[in-house]
């Protein structure tokens, strides 16, 4: 059974203070939430401060990047060792964010993720389409060559360590949404692509998040999709109402995957 998965993305946002406040209140307020694993991924400044707040708890500490060499003159980068001992857990690879505006491709993101898999920390890989390439109507091509060549030199058990993020560009930060039957049809091609390469059994438990405008409102009917296995969230885990709301979202209709 595939464990689903709730990550808030903070992006650029939140100082130290700010970030202990949003921690403790997304600590109280999902305390007792078993039916999902819930990740905060705050900006590099305040991974100690979150740290210190989710210290103990069911929450998880992720990071939003990381180079793939361990120390070196890399001026503004961060490396593996270093987020291990700011206390993380997991980190994102290859946002769109990161591509977009930084330059970041399938080849630097399979080298951070290569690096990664000889850490301790737990990767999300993210893949996904822009508006161009969604109209187009090639964008199952485009990730298929996204998750070839971010995935390329990995084994069927490796893949088990990944959680895969699909985020339509066309839908981030746009207040445009995927409709929850656009994005099961995307999540089941990517698991189709895994199987052939990796293999059923492994493609099966492999946890597949969405991504592109999360809201309260839209997550329930996105989680009852076979293939949906949470979220990679975006502004609206800044707030720990909309995101506790995210969290809590009524998983009675998803049953087992």
């Amino acid at each position: 059974m595939r464990i689903p998965v709730i990550a808030g993305n903070w992006k650029m946002h939140k100082t130290n203070a700010e970030a202990r406040a949003l921690c403790s209140d997304i600590r109280d307020g999902a305390r007792n939430a078993t039916h999902c694993r819930i990740v905060l991924a705050p900006p590099y400044t305040a991974l100690g401060a979150a740290a210190e707040v989710i210290r103990g708890t069911n929450l998880i500490l992720a990071a939003q990047n990381v180079h793939w060499e361990p120390k070196g003159a890399f001026t503004g980068e961060i490396s593996i060792p270093m987020l291990e001992d700011a206390g993380c857990c997991m980190v994102i690879l290859g946002h769109s964010e990161r591509r977009q505006c930084f330059g970041e491709t399938d080849q630097t993101v399979n080298r951070r993720l290569r690096a990664v898999m000889k850490s301790s920390l737990d990767p999300i890989v993210c893949i996904g389409e822009t508006l161009g390439q969604r109209e187009a109507g090639n964008y199952q091509e485009v990730i298929s060559q996204q998750l070839a060549g971010s995935l390329d030199g990995l084994t069927g058990r490796e893949l088990l360590r990944i959680i895969l993020a699909y985020e339509p560009v066309w839908a981030i930060g746009t207040g445009r949404t995927a409709s929850p039957q656009v994005a099961q049809e995307v999540h089941l091609g990517i698991r189709g692509w895994l199987s052939e390469k990796f293999g059923a059994e492994a493609a099966r438990q492999v946890r597949i998040l969405y991504g592109g405008s999360i809201k309260p409102e839209n997550i329930p009917d996105l989680m009852r999709q076979p293939d949906i296995d949470g979220g990679l969230v975006g502004g609206a885990c800044l707030e720990a109402e909309s995101f506790l709301r995210i969290i809590h979202y009524d998983s009675r209709s998803t049953g087992g995957k």
